[in-house]
């Protein structure tokens, strides 16, 4: 409802100083911005490089997200289970978890000498940190819990007469999962993935601290970034432009078609 009469200005003024933080940083980005060189710098190989491998292992990410998530998610709105609260905020940890910590963790748990690393090194020959594939598993690490939540909130919205009626019909849980559930709550699961490449694509502090910066293997935009800030600022700038615009078209079709409200 449309808020009418005298504008509250204790309550205006707060939020326009608000929408400027958020904003001008954002402006600084595009006023500084090289644009005359601009298409010469995104076509320089190096650039070209860490952006193929940003969408590759995203992609990758957002698969493995889906492939665990989807189930995790119905299993945490539809299973009562003991312990179900505690799993729900386990999921949730990597959220509020500094990336950095979260990169720690990983090497300590898939590190060579970690947890679980250790017997995948001397059982299989499989060695993750400071590899392509540890980016994956970084980025995966950090976005899940986007589609998670948003998959599970797809969920409890959903009516359950349509999956208990295909039941009723003789159905197995697998074909009403397949033929019911997921239709029902395809708007969310997209709109799950899109956030978990998002934030897949953007993530740093893990994937630097797990899977290091090696141009070519482990080097993404964002890891660009910070290199290039320190040695060609403007080579920065072009690099950040191209996150925020891929951000900025996200946000647009997540609200235009998955998250519209009136």
């Amino acid at each position: 409802m449309a808020v009418t009469g005298r504008l509250p200005w204790v309550l205006v003024l707060p939020a326009v100083a608000g929408i400027a933080f958020l904003t001008l940083p954002l402006a600084g980005l595009l006023v500084r911005a090289p644009w005359s060189t601009l298409a010469g710098r995104l076509g320089e190989p190096q650039v070209l490089e860490a952006l193929r491998l940003s969408l590759v292992t995203a992609t990758a990410a957002t698969l493995v997200c889906l492939l665990l998530g989807v189930p995790l998610a119905w299993l945490l709105a539809r299973v009562a289970f003991p312990g179900r609260r505690l799993v729900r905020a386990l999921v949730t940890v990597p959220l509020v978890l500094p990336p950095v910590v979260g990169g720690v963790a990983l090497l300590l748990v898939l590190g060579r000498r970690g947890l679980v690393g250790q017997w995948l090194d001397t059982t299989f020959g499989v060695t993750l940190p400071f590899t392509t594939a540890g980016v994956v598993v970084a980025e995966t690490f950090v976005a899940m819990p986007f589609l998670v939540i948003s998959v599970e909130g797809a969920l409890r919205a959903a009516d359950p007469r349509f999956e208990e009626a295909a039941a009723t019909l003789g159905a197995s849980r697998w074909t009403v999962f397949r033929r019911v559930t997921l239709p029902l709550i395809a708007p969310g699961v997209v709109a799950g993935a899109v956030l978990c490449w998002a934030r897949a694509l953007g993530e740093f502090g893990a994937t630097i601290t797990f899977a290091g910066n090696f141009p070519g293997r482990t080097q993404t935009m964002p890891l660009a970034v910070y290199l290039a800030l320190e040695t060609e600022p403007e080579a920065a700038i072009v690099l950040s432009l191209v996150l925020l615009a891929v951000s900025v078209i996200i946000l647009a079709g997540l609200r235009d078609r998955w998250v519209s409200g009136p």
